[in-house]
């Protein structure tokens, strides 16, 4: 987290509309300074923590009344658990050599790679000295697999009644962690990081990838028999939630840093 001196470049980029400072620097009068406010005199490192905790406690809370919602009261009621698991049938009844091995594909970028990609930006940021972005991609997956852990053990759920390709534990099935994960640190670091990307092409195709990574990742976990629907939107909103909690942890860290400096 910033501290001293390196918050007054991060406000100066800010000020000339640099996107990916934007996302990680507070705005004026925002929850991020208020908190700062808050916690006056902390250390921008406590203030951080102090974020990301508050922040994981309420989404955390929050994904698991949806995940209760959803195996509660929305399957109970209807069609909706015949239509979600026909979704995944109709994709399991494609199986072919070629397309398992894709699905494999898709369960790794959607695990080990995005693991390793974010570490290397983190790693690279620190040494940049840009304890924002390197924060924010060192802790955006801790937290969505944070948050995926607490809500499938709080909402257990059996995965689709298909033969499945992957041996893991049959009532984890909401939400899926592949695809929190996905958007979590493929979404987040393109928001974070995109503007750097001065050709506009180059940008669009970024873009592109952010959005189509995720959707490959959740194919091949319905295609492998290991999520529905449902598990797969909800796995969306958990990486929403991960982007948005470290987002404002960072954004109250240099608020902080921003106040030391003024004493």
């Amino acid at each position: 987290m910033e501290s001293g001196s390196p918050a007054l470049p991060i406000e100066h980029e800010a000020r000339q509309g640099t996107g990916d400072l934007q996302v990680l620097s507070p705005r004026p009068g925002g929850p991020a300074e208020r908190l700062a406010r808050l916690l006056d005199g902390v250390h921008p490192a406590a203030v951080f923590v102090a974020a990301l905790i508050a922040g994981f406690a309420v989404v955390a809370a929050l994904s698991i009344g949806l995940g209760l919602l959803v195996t509660e009261v929305l399957l109970s009621s209807g069609g909706l658990a015949a239509d979600d698991l026909s979704v995944v049938e109709t994709i399991v009844a494609e199986r072919s050599p070629f397309l398992t091995d894709a699905s494999d594909v898709g369960g790794i970028v959607g695990s080990y790679i995005l693991s390793a990609i974010a570490a290397l930006c983190a790693i690279f940021f620190a040494f940049r000295r840009e304890w924002g972005i390197a924060a924010f991609a060192a802790f955006v997956p801790f937290v969505e697999s944070a948050i995926y852990r607490v809500t499938s053990m709080a909402v257990p759920r059996e995965r689709p009644d298909v033969i499945r390709l992957e041996d893991l534990p049959a009532d984890a099935s909401y939400p899926s962690g592949h695809v929190a994960a996905s958007v979590a640190v493929y979404g987040g670091l393109v928001l974070v990081l995109g503007s750097r990307i001065v050709d506009a092409t180059a940008r669009r195709f970024a873009w592109a990838a952010a959005i189509l990574i995720p959707a490959f990742v959740a194919l091949s976990r319905m295609y492998q028999g290991m999520h529905h629907p449902l598990d797969v939107t909800g796995g969306v909103l958990v990486g929403l939630a991960a982007i948005v909690i470290v987002a404002f942890a960072c954004r109250s860290a240099a608020a902080a840093s921003t106040r030391r400096s003024m004493y």
